[in-house]
């Protein structure tokens, strides 16, 4: 199995050109997970996509049968 990992700049430019910053912060809340390689930080594609459809449920509409109505 392959995964493709981010650096934290390539992270912060798929999500908009947030800062670098705003995704450490992110991370040390929990809120994105980070994988580690030695002693850089990496985002994983995987983690990238589940944290912006826990932050954007409605843009995914094969959540709609898991939201309580």
């Amino acid at each position: 199995m392959t995964v493709s990992l981010l650096s934290v700049e390539q992270a912060a430019e798929r999500l908009g050109g947030v800062s670098r910053w705003t995704l450490y912060a992110w991370m040390s809340k929990g809120l994105l997970r980070k994988t580690k390689v030695g002693s850089r930080v990496m985002v994983s594609e995987a983690d990238l996509q589940a944290f912006l459809a826990r932050c954007n449920p409605e843009a995914h509409p094969e959540n709609d049968g898991d939201q309580a109505q």
